[in-house]
């Protein structure tokens, strides 16, 4: 695994980084693909967001509702799968 050293710019009111465009590959991004930026464990984490196809009774405010509660509530889920 290759180590990639980039500097953190300002770019507006925000910062950003350059991610080189093997990483990319790797990872199956491209340009205009959407990502979840989060911190774990002291690290800044990238996810590319998955986009699915909700069954035509689902409403997407509805899964927008759940995932909140399951990202607010996820150490307490977490907690309860060796209950």
């Amino acid at each position: 695994m290759e180590l990639y050293e980039r500097k953190v710019t300002k770019i507006g009111n925000s910062y950003g980084i350059t991610i080189p465009t093997e990483l990319l590959r790797q990872v199956g991004l491209a340009q205009g693909d959407d990502v979840h930026v989060e911190v774990k464990d002291g690290k800044i984490v990238l996810r590319k967001k998955e986009h699915i196809t909700l069954a035509e009774d689902v409403d997407a405010e509805f899964m927008d509702i759940i995932n909140d509660v399951i990202k607010e509530h996820d150490k307490a889920f977490i907690g309860l799968v060796d209950r």
